[in-house]
């Protein structure tokens, strides 16, 4: 069994990546690792900010290591929240505050489309690889679930009757963005 640290702190992505990618590898969270720091995400796109931190945590342990980022992209908003969909109603993070600042940016529009897309960088063996998710769908009008975490309860994947907040993991996995990501990365992986 490999392991393999994933830059990040939040359990919730930990523990859906490995319920993603079963017995072959083992992933820890930036804890399990010794790892007590706030990577930055100062890049305007996702792809650079998930590069920052894989190259802050393989710096720091010189282990193989990966790290996503994910924003939610509102056709409305011009793509909005995106890369600061984490942070898009203050610094704090506070996914309830976020969700309220997307409800009513949207509450005149019927246009609600919206993707989720998570990009992940792989450094394995000191070289970079990057990898890819989408999951297409729309924001709701209120708050339907309470499973998940972030932007789970107003975005429902197309051809899903129901928000990912109302999904349980497998269910989700179906759809995810991150799922869709995670699978190329590993079976890279396991292609090596």
């Amino acid at each position: 069994m490999y392991t393999l640290v994933f830059a990040t702190n939040n359990q919730h992505k930990v523990e859906e990546i490995q319920s993603l990618v079963g017995n072959d590898f083992h992933i820890i969270a930036l804890k399990e690792a010794g790892i007590d720091i706030d990577i930055p995400e100062p890049h305007d796109n996702l792809k650079d900010n998930a590069a920052e931190k894989a190259r802050t945590i393989h710096s720091l342990t010189k282990q193989n290591c990966f790290s996503e980022d994910t924003g939610l992209e509102i056709d409305f908003l011009k793509g909005a929240p995106g890369v600061k969909s984490a942070r898009y109603a203050g610094d704090d993070r506070n996914f309830q505050a976020n969700i309220d600042k997307v409800l009513a940016e949207l509450i005149l529009t019927e246009n609600r489309t919206a993707q989720f897309r998570t990009v992940i960088c792989l450094i394995w063996e000191n070289k970079e690889y990057y990898f890819e998710g989408v999951c297409k769908g729309a924001i709701t009008k209120q708050m339907h679930g309470a499973k998940g975490f972030g932007y789970d309860p107003i975005f429902i994947p197309e051809t899903a009757n129901k928000s990912f907040a109302e999904m349980n993991m497998q269910e989700k996995n179906n759809y995810s963005h991150r799922q869709k990501a995670v699978t190329q990365l590993f079976s890279f992986l396991k292609s090596l």
